[in-house]
């Protein structure tokens, strides 16, 4: 059986059995869309990111690392997908036209592309800045049709997914809700003489056995000096009696996360220079609950952000983003993209948008805490949909 047979005898069976929402919520999304492509003046989209082909289709998998495109036009869509991933299609999505390729012959996309996008299409809208758009199927195209303009799309899919649907807030609270029992059980862990390693391991088993799917990325778990260093993650490292352990958790359910980072000191008494930090973590996170409201933008949040950060700004490293936009995503990242609280931001706050606020301070070399929330802006301003208590110990 090759994978068109598969597609046929799946299609009969199984087809759209784990599309995640309702085609109502998926037309509603594809309108929004094609009236921004009409604004825009794009005869077509040519999709790669496979967080926003799971936003039009429902598409989900965890192998994001092979070619997918997702072609939108005014009156047709087409989903491209190999031949591994046919099932994937064929389950989680009701798609009328899939077109399927062999793995192993990536060449093979062009053509079923060409003859999708040829149909009196002048301008086609591209994320160029996506590394999921393979620069060889870019020039196999514009080779093959060279009368067609080929142009960055703006991050117009980015634009309409910033303002989440209440079919989206409901899984990005049941992903919160998630993420709560993972750090109950990791936070458990935590004593001297155990790895980070042990710690990691106690929370994935608990977000698992909680219901999350596959994360889009794995509990994050650092100790003692290493929590000085932004990125790093568990290592078989010892607790050390009095060491800060540093922990960032997001389940996914539906592909949506809710990640929350909190900090706890093992076995000891957080030291003063500790809670110090850690009640800056707090002020920058309150003045940013404070700030978040319809119609300040972005740029006017970070300022403020910033004063709270001041008295520790030339001890600690900071990334410099106070929030971004958390939605559905696929590894290696749950950062949606789709927003940043940080200068220079002038886009305003809308209701239905969800950040996760991550303030994380390290001093160089020593240690780092971070606390944080995944809040949800609200006609009155900012909600909290996680449940971070606060506390060192």
């Amino acid at each position: 059986m090759d994978f068109n047979a598969y597609q046929e005898a799946l299609s009969s069976q199984l087809r759209g059995l784990e599309c995640p929402f309702p085609e109502q919520e998926f037309d509603e999304r594809l309108a929004r869309v094609r009236n921004g492509m009409a604004r825009e003046d794009f005869g077509a989209l040519l999709l790669t990111d496979p967080s926003d082909i799971f936003y039009l289709t429902g598409y989900s998998t965890f192998e994001v690392s092979v070619h997918v495109a997702l072609v939108v036009t005014q009156e047709d869509l087409l989903l491209q997908v190999p031949s591994i991933e046919m099932g994937p299609a064929m389950m989680t999505t009701r798609v009328a036209r899939v077109s399927g390729y062999r793995w192993e012959g990536i060449g093979e996309v062009l053509e079923p592309l060409v003859q999708a996008l040829n149909d009196g299409v002048e301008t086609v809208g591209i994320d160029a800045w996506h590394g999921s758009l393979r620069q060889g199927v870019l020039e196999g195209l514009q080779a093959r049709m060279p009368g067609v303009r080929f142009l960055n799309n703006g991050g117009l899919l980015k634009q309409i997914r910033i303002v989440k649907s209440d079919a989206e807030i409901r899984c990005l609270r049941e992903s919160a809700r998630i993420t709560a029992e993972g750090f109950r059980a990791a936070l458990a862990a935590v004593q001297p003489g155990v790895t980070d390693n042990d710690i990691a391991a106690e929370g994935a088993r608990a977000l698992l056995a909680a219901g999350s799917e596959f994360m889009s990325m794995q509990p994050i778990v650092v100790t003692g000096r290493r929590s000085s260093v932004i990125h790093c993650n568990h290592k078989r490292t010892v607790v050390q009696k009095g060491d800060p352990v540093f922990l960032e958790f997001g389940s996914a359910w539906n592909r949506y996360t809710a990640p929350m980072m909190q900090t706890v000191v093992a076995g000891g008494e957080p030291s003063a220079e500790m809670r110090r930090v850690h009640d800056g973590c707090r002020r920058i996170v309150d003045t940013l609950l404070t700030s978040i409201r319809p119609g300040v933008t972005f740029d006017q949040a970070a300022q403020n952000a910033e004063k709270a950060l001041q008295p520790l700004a030339g001890k600690v490293f900071f990334s410099g983003v106070f929030g971004y936009t958390v939605g559905a995503q696929f590894p290696p990242s749950w950062v949606e993209g789709s927003g940043f609280i940080a200068r220079g931001g002038n886009v305003e706050f809308r209701p239905g948008m969800v950040f996760h606020l991550p303030i994380c301070l390290r001093i160089p070399g020593q240690w780092g805490i971070g606390c944080s929330e995944t809040i949800l802006v609200t006609d009155a301003g900012a909600e909290p949909i996680t449940d971070n208590p606060w506390t060192l110990g």
